[in-house]
């Protein structure tokens, strides 16, 4: 380390360390700081001097101690390995630390993010003397069940490929060398690092079109979410984020899983790492973590570290995006960082925004979500007709305190994404889950999976998901009426716009995560409920107006066949004809008797 750059330290506030003699130095280099080496990165240089945002304690430290600049970025190894594992912010295996220091972690404490001495078996798939460019795939391993890994050019670099074989190697063996036009050499290993704050080239974007189904039938039907697209779900404490990442993750027809717990309280992250384990692939049956990285920094460790923690799960996400994979990431909860950055701020003694936070807090937050979305990745295709596309869908937790959703951070997170579920207390202390707000609520991206749901769907599905929004609209202004004056005040047709309505949300939008049954609805059986729904709600007025009474309409028998119609196995779909066909026998018939009376 004797001809890295050293300074030493002038002041000390909390996680903010300011070195002087740092004059070679740039923004975001990585630098240890004090006789123990505590990692931290340069967010501010004014002449002389140069603020680190540090990312363990900083106790102990003063003016006088080294800070010695490693002359790099803060960068992650992406290679073998990384399913499955879990980290802290910085990519450091959380499970090789405990082995290290027991169950507190050491300050200083540093170990790679890729194990060095496990071997893994690569099959090349380049020959020696081909040309590569960035992104071309040189080979695969078998990383477990369900992600095989496409090893990688990085991005930068082209050349003729030497000598490379098939074989077994560590991440950090060389497994070929890549000559540039330049004579330049380099060596290429089964990973290779990457600065986490500069997001990973692509060739282009692509338009979104295919959702990404997650089995919840008010996300699925109301609210969408398409591949590469970018959610907010915020909510009070309680109202039910966890289950539904949970439901997403288990989900989602994503390959593989970016989970990252910024900042979110010990015991949520236990829960997590307690419970992730435990889940299954209901794909494949392999356990959900064989598709997951975990990246866990709570709000009891260092507070800038939050912030590296959300570049260093969406630089992982782009990796695998580069594969072609599709891959959902959550940030749980962006609330803690935008905190992180507050507190720096604040250390640095800038002019400060909206309730204290940086005036830079909406542009920090897009820049994350626009590192979402489809693309068409680099290097050749194995099919020439069809370049590969990979995709990174975000959904960002939001928890605004009190659930209050005018604070600043919901506001410039909304100005970004373009889905909204608004979960709601009051929703989830009636017992009504998933506990998302069918009328604050809202997706942009239903105009751009219409032609989708056209095509694998049915022709009607959007039809009879705009039908069903129509209705429950139409309720919230009469429930209103209702309250002040009575049910009874309304007109029959109110009254059956009330009753279909109440039936969209008990036997559609509420859904049981814990029940095998009800835990995931596939499209055409959320078309399916929809169709029986408005059947429902068509024969009853017509009922009505041959004279029927709506106490026999609204107790009709085949009302319990509806209400239990979402327990239906997928390989059960006949049975929505037997409940239509009851629908119409049923109401037909008080219509014919309340025409005779």
């Amino acid at each position: 380390m004797a001809d890295l750059e050293q300074g030493r330290v002038s002041k000390v506030a909390g996680p903010l360390v300011v070195a002087e003699g740092m004059t070679h130095s740039k923004m975001y280099d990585l630098v240890r700081v004090g006789d123990e080496g505590l990692m931290g990165e340069i967010i501010e240089m004014r002449g002389t001097l140069c603020s680190i945002q540090v990312y363990e304690e900083t106790e102990g430290l003063g003016p006088g101690d080294p800070v010695v600049s490693t002359g790099a970025p803060l960068s992650i190894e992406l290679g073998p390995g990384m399913m499955g594992a879990v980290y802290d912010g910085v990519q450091r295996p959380l499970d090789v630390l405990q082995a290290k220091t027991g169950s507190f972690l050491t300050r200083g404490i540093s170990a790679p993010g890729l194990d060095r001495d496990r071997e893994w078996e690569f099959t090349a798939t380049a020959e020696a003397g081909q040309e590569v460019e960035g992104g071309d795939i040189i080979g695969t391993v078998e990383e477990n069940e369900l992600i095989t890994q496409h090893i990688m050019v990085p991005p930068g670099l082209s050349g003729r490929l030497g000598e490379i074989k098939s074989g077994t190697y560590t991440v950090d063996d060389t497994i070929s060398e890549l000559t540039g036009e330049d004579g330049i050499t380099h060596e290429l290993r089964l990973m290779h690092p990457w600065p986490v704050r500069i997001p990973r080239p692509h060739r282009k974007r692509v338009s979104l079109f295919e959702p990404l189904v997650t089995g919840m039938r008010v996300v699925d039907t109301f609210f969408p979410l398409l591949k590469g697209g970018v959610a907010c779900i915020p909510g009070p404490f309680g109202a039910g984020k966890t289950v539904a990442q949970h439901q997403i993750a288990k989900w989602s027809n994503a390959e593989v899983v970016v989970f990252i717990g910024c900042g979110e309280r010990g015991n949520e992250m236990t829960d997590v790492l307690m419970e992730f384990p435990e889940l299954v692939d209901p794909y494949s049956g392999e356990p959900l973590l064989k598709r997951t990285v975990l990246v866990a920094n709570t709000s009891n460790m260092p507070v800038a570290a939050r912030e590296a923690s959300v570049y260093t799960g969406i630089t992982m996400a782009e990796y695998f995006r580069d594969m072609g994979y599709n891959v959902v990431l959550q940030a749980d909860s962006t609330s803690r960082w935008a905190e992180a950055m507050r507190e720096i701020s604040g250390r640095l003694e800038e002019m400060p925004g909206e309730e204290g936070f940086p005036a830079y807090l909406g542009t920090r937050l897009a820049s994350f979500y626009e590192r979402a979305g489809k693309v068409q990745t680099l290097g050749a295709s194995e099919d020439e007709s069809s370049p590969r596309e990979g995709s990174v869908s975000v959904i960002g937790s939001v928890s605004p305190p009190g659930g209050d959703l005018s604070e600043p951070v919901v506001q410039n997170t909304l100005r970004v994404v373009k889905v909204f579920w608004a979960l709601e207390d009051k929703l989830a202390y009636e017992r009504h889950f998933p506990a998302i707000n069918w009328l604050v609520s809202y997706s942009l991206y239903v105009d751009k999976i219409s032609p989708y749901w056209r095509d694998e769907v049915s022709e009607e599905y959007k039809a009879r998901r705009d039908k069903c929004m129509e209705l429950l609209q139409r309720e919230s202004e009469l429930a209103e009426i209702a309250r002040l004056v009575g049910v009874d005040s309304l007109s029959p047709e109110e009254q059956i716009v009330m009753e279909t309505a109440k039936s969209i949300r008990e036997d559609f939008l509420q859904q049981n995560a814990f029940r095998d049954d009800d835990q995931f609805t596939s499209l055409v059986k959320q078309d399916l409920l929809l169709k029986m729904i408005l059947l429902f709600h068509e024969k009853a007025e017509e009922a009505h107006s041959a004279g029927a009474a709506l106490k026999d309409i609204f107790a009709a028998p085949v009302r319990e066949r509806m209400a239990r119609a979402k327990y239906l196995l997928e390989e059960d779909m006949g049975v929505f004809d037997e409940i239509e066909s009851d629908i119409e026998t049923q109401l037909v018939g008080e219509g014919r008797r309340g025409g005779e009376r």
